[in-house]
């Protein structure tokens, strides 16, 4: 063991668009909204994370909220870069120290991202003194963290449904055989909630508001077996300009879902058709696996199982699943030839 290698810490990042994840010695150990506050007038960062989330919204006109990454991939890269250096800034083994070590890192990135894009997550990842990047893509991370084993051959079919993309990817022999990336998750679902509000209810409501109720009556199906019952909404009436409330129930949640789903929908049954026949018998065998935060959705394995007529898997704490995943590629960087230089 080298000196550099005793002031090296490794760190895995899922840098996703709704909330970032960091691993280091085995644990999670941030876990927040990539969220940043920034003061309009100098342009610096004054929060970033949990704290940052708590403005959004709420703030006036010297302090603006932004999203530093858009459908996966880093959209301000400013805000990033500082929100990564913050975030690891709060990691208990590197918190305080003297000098910032060097680090190790492993980050996931969406399938579909492009050279420059990966190169503006590389970079980012260089300017907080990593000594080492390499990248692995998100289907890929999700399916070890699932715990699939990537490398048989067999062919095993994972949907990650996370902020800003929906990744839907075929994984065998170590590798993505078939992949396709939608800009249709989390924050679209939110999206859809808060149109359906202001079209049928003439109610203007928040983000925050919306993502409320995605949480707590987002359903994919109008009929659930468990049925949840109505939560009051309050926002702003359209049409009078005063504050008000109403109730909404989770078949009307369904409904304003229906369209993006049914686009989800679509693009797993395109995957499938280009599945070569001999992984196709795997997966009829193996089914699907869904993670990331859009898993959690009521009614959606059912639905997806009802439409591909596979058996459909939640993962076990969805959220986390692509942060283990590259976690555990961390700690297989040699072995693992798919990792991205």
């Amino acid at each position: 063991m080298g000196i550099l290698d005793m002031f090296t810490q490794e760190i895995a990042i899922d840098l996703g668009t709704a909330n970032t994840l960091i691993i280091h010695n085995n644990k999670i150990v941030v876990d927040q909204p990539s969220i940043v506050a920034i003061e309009r007038s100098s342009g610096k960062p004054i929060a970033v994370g949990e704290q940052a989330k708590h403005m959004q919204g709420k703030t006036h006109e010297d302090i603006k909220t932004v999203r530093p990454l858009k459908d996966g991939v880093i959209a301000d890269f400013h805000a990033s870069e500082h929100m990564i250096k913050e975030f690891i800034k709060q990691i208990p083994g590197i918190k305080g120290k003297l000098f910032q070590p060097a680090l190790r890192i492993v980050i996931c990135i969406p399938s579909g991202i492009t050279e420059v894009e990966k190169r503006a997550v590389r970079d980012s990842a260089q300017k907080v003194n990593a000594k080492e990047v390499r990248l692995i893509y998100e289907p890929m991370a999700a399916a070890i963290g699932v715990g699939i084993d990537v490398q048989k051959p067999e062919g095993n079919m994972i949907i990650d449904i996370g902020g800003g993309t929906t990744e839907i990817a075929v994984v065998a022999l170590g590798g993505i055989v078939c992949d396709k990336s939608v800009k249709i998750a989390g924050d679209v679902f939110t999206n859809d909630i808060a149109y359906y509000l202001r079209t049928h209810h003439n109610l203007y409501i928040g983000e925050r508001t919306a993502e409320r109720i995605k949480l707590e009556v987002g359903s994919a199906v109008e009929e659930l077996d468990v049925p949840i019952d109505d939560i009051p909404v309050q926002g702003r009436d359209l049409i009078t300009g005063k504050p008000k409330e109403i109730m909404v129930n989770y078949k009307e949640i369904a409904k304003a879902l229906d369209k993006s789903i049914i686009r989800i929908e679509d693009a797993v049954m395109e995957t499938l058709s280009l599945t070569p026949p001999e992984l196709a018998a795997d997966i009829y065998k193996t089914g699907i696996y869904l993670a990331g935060g859009g898993a959690l959705l009521r009614g959606l394995a059912d639905r997806l199982h009802r439409k591909t007529g596979l058996p459909v898997f939640v993962a076990e704490d969805p959220l986390r699943a692509v942060v283990r995943g590259t976690g555990i590629a961390l700690k297989n960087m040699d072995k693992f030839n798919f990792l991205i230089k």
